[in-house]
């Protein structure tokens, strides 16, 4: 199954170090200009803050966008462990940035590190996880005599039908794990006896149940 992971709902979380508050806010996003506009936003609504940094993961995998800003505190100490904290929780089509408002206490290199990347795990927490699979298209037109036998055996057996719609015959399309689309036409075979001609029209990602850790 191919699968990754998005957050469940946007979160903020605020943290405070020796008087430095950092905020993180966190959001789902569909492509790194919503990134971007998610960093410009939170710079006009948080103007009085010294630092916004950021970091974001979008695209699926095995090669998603990857992109962290230390917007000003010194290199590798924000950005970077930010961005770590969303490849360990496995997320994509996120982002987050953290906001900062200084206490008057430098925290040092690994003050920083720890900080930034607490803020991040503390909104992550809160959003919670989605997991979100590739599931191939798979079409079948039936009789409307049929169709609502042939729905409700492929419900039971943990098929998803993911739209029905009628005309002159019944089409359901199907979402499959892309290695079970075999099995898959067996079974239609099957409850059919042998009538369907099941057709794969293509491939969506889509939402699944949430991550229970």
């Amino acid at each position: 199954m191919v699968t990754y992971r998005v957050p469940r709902r946007a979160a903020q979380a605020e943290i405070e170090v020796k008087r430095s508050r950092f905020l993180c806010t966190l959001e789902r996003v569909e492509d790194e200009q919503s990134a971007r506009a998610l960093v410009d936003r939170l710079r006009r609504e948080h103007w009085d803050a010294r630092h916004h940094c950021s970091a974001f993961v979008v695209g699926t995998p095995p090669v998603p966008v990857e992109r962290s800003s230390d917007d000003g505190e010194p290199a590798g100490t924000a950005g970077a462990p930010m961005l770590e904290v969303l490849r360990g929780a496995g997320l994509s089509d996120t982002a987050v940035v953290v906001t900062r408002w200084f206490g008057g206490t430098l925290l040092g290199a690994g003050g920083l590190v720890r900080a930034y990347g607490d803020a991040v795990r503390a909104a992550v927490a809160r959003a919670g996880l989605l997991e979100r699979r590739l599931r191939s298209e798979v079409a079948l037109d039936l009789d409307h005599g049929d169709a609502g036998r042939v729905e409700s055996e492929l419900r039971s057996r943990g098929v998803d039908v993911l739209e029905t719609s009628y005309g002159a015959r019944v089409r359901l399309l199907l979402g499959v794990d892309p290695e079970q689309v075999g099995r898959v036409e067996g079974l239609l075979a099957e409850l059919t006896s042998g009538g369907a001609a099941p057709v794969e029209v293509g491939q969506r990602w889509v939402d699944g149940s949430p991550v229970v850790e």
